[in-house]
């Protein structure tokens, strides 16, 4: 039997792909955001030949922070590279190394340990640039004041946290979690020491120092730059929470690009990207504020092999297997 025209249905449009939405939350197109609720179907979308670069990060501060920076860094890239850059936002730090795996990233920061894994995960992916702060890391101690923990002098001195209430920031965290734990057990302070049987894990390290100050935890530990940047506009106050321990220095933080990029975009794209990102300077008003948001003067080159340790202690600790 033939059915009229005017009673068939439309055509369904064309599912997204499952993964990409339990990923990521709606993406941020620079330089303004396009709400989802805004976008038209798939099927009633123009075709656009052009790929869209789409970069992410691991939420490890504040949302609004990281809604402030990555707009920015992908105003500047699309001005600079002459492409459209779409920031992707992801709920954890689990997601943006997902995310990554699965293609729906093609630039994103991750902090060391996080960058080992998604490396591992996508082969031919390539680290491109670091922080010049990221060479030398380092990991904050921190206790509330009504602990009575006192500054400690030596990395032995890390003994004085058994028995108490303890917080990491994400379980992913490298600044947060996975050196400082190496660095616990090489002073002899295994998690089940902690008070409980068990550290906390806050998911970042904003929420760390405000844990730890409102004495919900005797102590914790962040990144470094996240505690100045707290001490400065007031988030951390030390009549609240001090700093007990500074950390030997470590790889972090560093940009990692898909290894297809010049398939997509154009010979030597990747090496565009490359210089791109390490030409910002603060004698420019954008990139000025881009590098003022990750606490850094500018980015340097970097390749996998700085980040061998961090791979070592990652499958020492069972993070990387």
């Amino acid at each position: 039997m033939r059915i009229p025209q005017s009673l068939r249905l439309p055509a369904r449009p064309a599912l997204v792909a499952a993964a990409s939405l339990a990923l990521a939350l709606p993406p941020l197109v620079a330089p303004a955001f396009t709400p989802l609720a805004a976008v038209a179907p798939a099927s009633a979308q123009p075709a656009d030949p052009q790929p869209v670069l789409r970069i992410g990060a691991i939420p490890d501060q504040r949302p609004e922070k990281l809604n402030r920076l990555y707009p920015l860094v992908a105003s500047e890239l699309s001005r600079q590279l002459g492409v459209k850059v779409t920031y992707v936002p992801v709920v954890d730090y689990a997601a943006a190394v997902g995310a990554f795996r699965s293609g729906s990233l093609d630039l994103a920061w991750f902090g060391g340990l996080t960058g080992v894994q998604a490396r591992l995960q996508r082969p031919g992916a390539r680290v491109i640039a670091q922080r010049d702060i990221d060479v030398s890391f380092h990991s904050i101690f921190i206790a509330s004041t009504r602990s009575g923990l006192k500054p400690i002098t030596n990395q032995k001195g890390l003994v004085a946290l058994k028995g108490r209430r303890f917080t990491f920031g994400s379980e992913s965290s490298t600044s947060g979690r996975l050196m400082p734990q190496w660095f616990l057990s090489q002073a002899g302070v295994k998690l089940s020491d902690f008070a409980g049987g068990a550290p906390g894990f806050s998911g970042s390290h904003d929420t760390t120092i405000a844990l730890v100050s409102s004495s919900t935890y005797e102590a914790g530990v962040v990144n470094e730059q996240v505690w100045r940047a707290s001490l400065l506009d007031g988030k951390a106050k030390r009549a609240k929470v001090i700093p007990i321990w500074r950390s030997p220095g470590y790889p972090d933080y560093h940009w990692i690009a898909q290894g297809n990029l010049d398939q997509r975009f154009g010979k030597d794209f990747t090496t565009r990207l490359q210089r791109a990102i390490l030409s910002w300077r603060p004698s420019d008003p954008q990139q000025k504020q881009i590098l003022a948001l990750f606490g850094a003067q500018q980015f340097t080159t970097a390749n996998a092999a700085d980040y061998a340790r961090i791979e070592q202690v990652g499958r020492q600790i069972g993070k990387i297997r």
